[in-house]
């Protein structure tokens, strides 16, 4: 977004799970215009045709706003950004638009975003969001904007995962009901240059019995990816190629892409959970409170963890006994001490 510069990194693996081949590409904060660059460059690299996509923007910043129209000029790549710089809320350019793919990293917790010129917008389908942040009012106007069979795919920080303030969890409470969750991912920390804020990644799905996919109503996928990423320096990291095609891979083989592969659940890093277990947990879309940890006293025990255990059991066994002799001795001495 305007606000916040997105990693390359981050920006190549929203892109790479939507996989937008063709149709139009929404992003209603589109900064310098680093999402639809990196949509032109996957669809080039899978052997598409750039025209194969049709990209409409939008961005508040004045500044920004010229930089995005020159960035995707100087590259060739025909674009709608809107007669001028706009504020998404307070004036939607594209109010008609229904879009294939929504990609956006809109700033994060934004305060003051026009709530009570806004109060009865068509926009807040589950609930109108709360003055003090605008994220609930970011992933509605992101759904409003979803076509038929459309896929969003956006940065949001990881607050909205959870929050029960103001009014969140209930709009929260009716997305997931409304089955519009399909993948969540828990990003590392120190992605972001500006901002130390913890972030994920929301992927949001329209009709999840899209035929061109797996039929996965009711389901959700959960991907703990915080300990991905390597060092790049003291304070930042970066994801590597080979942590974007593994997270790309497992949510394209989730939601049954061909040539993907099958899927399973990762204890550690990803599972698939049933939307009764959402409504368990509070309408919760953290994945750490979906993904089985690592290390599990339910697996059960194997041979050659019995293998290694009984040398120490056996040890175990006789520093007891030794324990046993020793106290049957202090006892005796004390006794013989006592008058």
């Amino acid at each position: 977004g305007g606000q916040f510069y997105t990693p390359r990194s981050v920006v190549e693996l929203l892109v790479a799970m939507l996989a937008p081949f063709k149709g139009t590409v929404y992003d209603p904060a589109c900064g310098s215009g680093g999402m639809f660059v990196q949509s032109e460059r996957f669809i080039e690299e899978h052997g598409g045709r750039p025209g194969d996509i049709a990209i409409f923007g939008q961005e508040s910043n004045p500044t920004t706003w010229r930089l995005a129209k020159m960035n995707l000029a100087i590259r060739g790549i025909p674009c709608d950004l809107g007669p001028e710089h706009a504020d998404s809320f307070a004036r939607d350019l594209h109010r008609e638009l229904r879009a294939d793919y929504v990609l956006a990293n809109p700033p994060f917790n934004a305060r003051d975003w026009g709530r009570e010129r806004l109060a009865d917008d068509p926009r807040w389908t589950f609930g109108l969001p709360p003055e003090s942040n605008a994220n609930f009012a970011w992933v509605q106007h992101l759904i409003h904007h979803l076509a038929p069979r459309g896929v969003a795919g956006f940065v949001l920080a990881n607050g909205a995962m959870s929050s029960m303030t103001a009014g969140e969890g209930e709009i929260r409470r009716g997305i997931v009901e409304a089955d519009l969750v399909d993948c969540m991912v828990a990003l590392p920390s120190k992605l972001f240059y500006s901002t130390q804020i913890p972030v994920s990644l929301w992927f949001l799905a329209r009709d999840k019995a899209d035929p061109r996919l797996r039929e996965r109503r009711g389901e959700t996928l959960f991907i703990d990816a915080r300990e991905l990423g390597a060092m790049i320096d003291r304070v930042h990291r970066e994801l590597t190629e080979e942590d974007v095609e593994r997270l790309v891979r497992t949510y394209h083989a989730w939601r049954g892409d061909r040539g993907a592969g099958a899927y399973k659940d990762v204890p550690g890093f990803c599972r698939a959970a049933p939307l009764d277990e959402l409504r368990r947990k509070e309408h919760s879309l953290v994945p750490g409170h979906y993904v089985a940890p690592l290390s599990s006293f339910d697996e059960p025990i194997g041979e050659d963890f019995a293998e290694r255990f009984a040398p120490i059991a056996r040890e175990l066994t006789e520093h007891l006994d030794r324990a046993a002799e020793l106290e049957a001795k202090i006892r005796a001495l004390i006794e013989r001490l006592e008058p």
